[in-house]
């Protein structure tokens, strides 16, 4: 571990630098190598187990040293971060939805209300009382114990306050209601109950643990004290007047709350971009390819001032389209995920000479 320590500290201070808008020194190229996901586990997701969270320390180990190992062989740009990997159920759970456990793939939330009565009943949880929740910062501290208190952590999964709200209560019911007087007004308010139990992780999990980085989708750090990332997919379901009441003001408020919001969103949302700018502080987007694919995110977040584009997922023809399109200063993470050392290296090779190219 130590050889690699100084190639570690080499690529936190070239992220934080691009993702800082410092001087333009190139774009970062990471790879993931291949990790053992939560759904592989034996003992499945450890937010829905009563065993010790010492289980799963192994779990998180191991996937640590892969990556280490990995830039370590390849020199890429990525750091290494023990992966804290939930389910997109955690928050919901803590509202009480019963998880859904599938063989093959984390775990998720079943709706548990249909009404907005019913939604105005939910009790706002104690995270120190939601086993999804408190167990998350059990496993921090068992990995910390391991790996020492520097380690860099990755959180885990992050869904705005509004993607959370839209998993408690039945989507089509909760879609409903948002076109409804009285149903709208129970919507703002489970929203508002679901973004509350967010802040108030956030801020005792960031001052529990100030090495974590925000990033939870893709695979990648991002300096520790920049805002949080969150999930935000379900702004593609409807149009721009509803998202601007009704998901908006939460993202605003986040952003204002921890300096800043980066965003993953993997829905058909470019008629939401726009309104995106409005968002205090956006420094980071990953973009999942809509039918549209990458192209519409530089006709709305293009050069300097636009947020980092941090892409995985993508193919080579799309960064060497991306390369060649983008306005000067606009800055990328590109990711490779999954791949094995020679395939890594080979891709490394050629995205590398694209972007040499491009500049």
């Amino acid at each position: 571990m130590s050889n690699v320590v100084p190639l570690i500290d080499r690529n936190e201070a070239f992220l934080r630098n691009l993702y800082s808008k410092g001087p333009f020194q190139g774009h970062a190229f990471c790879c993931v190598p291949p990790l053992v996901q939560i759904s592989e586990h034996p003992d499945y997701d450890y937010t829905l187990s009563a065993k010790p969270v010492d289980t799963w320390v192994p779990w998180v180990v191991e996937n640590y040293e892969r990556q280490v190992r990995s830039v370590a062989h390849l020199g890429d740009h990525s750091v290494p971060c023990a992966r804290l990997e939930t389910g997109t159920h955690l928050f919901a759970s803590a509202f009480g939805c019963e998880a859904k456990c599938m063989e093959g793939s984390s775990p998720c939330a079943l709706p548990r209300v249909h009404t907005a009565q019913e939604a105005d009943q939910l009790p706002a949880p104690d995270i120190w009382k939601s086993p999804t929740l408190y167990r998350v910062f059990e496993l921090a501290h068992a990995v910390q114990h391991r790996l020492g208190p520097n380690v860099c952590l990755s959180p885990p999964d992050m869904q705005s306050g509004f993607d959370t709200a839209a998993l408690i209560w039945n989507k089509e019911d909760f879609l409903c209601a948002m076109m409804d007087p009285e149903g709208k007004a129970a919507v703002k308010r489970l929203v508002h109950k679901c973004t509350h139990l967010l802040k108030t992780f956030l801020r005792e999990f960031r001052k529990e643990f100030p090495q974590c980085s925000p990033c939870h989708c893709p695979t990648v750090w991002a300096p520790p004290e920049m805002g949080p990332w969150v999930s935000n997919d379900e702004c593609g379901s409807f149009g721009t007047p509803l998202f601007e009441e009704f998901c908006l003001p939460e993202l605003v408020d986040l952003a204002e709350t921890f300096c800043g919001l980066g965003m993953h969103c993997c829905a058909e949302a470019e008629h939401q971009f726009e309104s995106f700018k409005r968002i205090p502080g956006f420094y980071a987007f990953n973009r999942v390819a809509g039918q549209r694919g990458y192209q519409t995110i530089l006709d709305h977040f293009a050069g300097k001032d636009a947020p980092i584009h941090v892409l995985a997922w993508i193919t080579e023809e799309d960064i060497q389209r991306l390369l060649s399109h983008a306005p000067q200063e606009t800055r990328f993470i590109f990711v490779l995920s999954g791949a094995a050392p020679e395939e890594a290296r080979s891709w490394l090779e050629r995205v590398r000479r694209m972007s040499t190219v491009s500049s």
